[in-house]
């Protein structure tokens, strides 16, 4: 069987500053590849996404674009943008409910085969040194959490990165050369979990 996979999301999607075979969709097909490569093919991922995108310009951008009929996995990671900017949280959940029922939708309306992943924690990185590192770390968890509801209240899985992302936060071997975005070593425990769970639902 052949398989698709259709990633949604902003520059944690995209691997801003890394090579493109370094952000975790690519890495998260290489796995699948190598897992299950004998029984299945998994075509290159197919990725929306944008540095700096917030919910509501995701949501213009996949209005705007020509999709398959159907895809067998897809990944939602996004808001880090709407709280960089100070938007407020609830207008996030409106727009974030919206883009994960397009997305079950792009999925065959298979919520088993969405996966939504927690938003990282700039805070923790040579970038926020000089900010308000306790209030933003705040704003991430309140997103987050408000991303897990909702993608629980829809049957789809929520991935925690976050957890491992600030742990890993202070090694520079696991940040990209801007000192914000995270390196491919962190894409790969991305990676990793995601496809673990695709694979769960294969």
């Amino acid at each position: 069987m052949n398989y698709k996979y259709l990633a949604l999301g902003d520059s944690y999607t995209i691997g801003e500053q890394v090579p493109l075979h370094d952000s975790f969709p690519y890495q998260t097909i290489q796995i699948l590849r190598q897992a299950h490569g004998n029984q299945h093919e998994f075509y290159p991922p197919e990725i929306i996404a944008k540095t700096g995108w917030t919910t509501d310009e995701l949501d213009a951008q996949i209005i705007q674009t020509q999709f398959l009929s159907e895809y067998d996995f897809v990944s939602l990671l996004i808001g880090v943008n709407n709280q960089y900017r100070g938007r407020n949280v609830e207008n996030y959940k409106s727009e974030f409910h919206a883009l994960l029922k397009k997305a079950i939708q792009f999925a065959g309306h298979r919520s088993n085969r969405v996966f939504v992943l927690s938003i990282p924690d700039w805070s923790i990185t040579p970038f926020a040194a000089e900010r308000d590192q306790a209030q933003i770390a705040a704003e991430i968890d309140e997103y987050n959490q408000a991303c897990r509801y909702i993608a629980e209240s829809e049957n789809v899985q929520f991935i925690d990165i976050t957890a491992s992302q600030r742990a890993d936060g202070t090694d520079p071997s696991f940040i990209a050369t801007d000192g914000l975005h995270p390196s491919g070593l962190e894409y790969a425990k991305w990676a990793k979990a995601l496809s673990a769970s695709i694979t769960k639902s294969l």
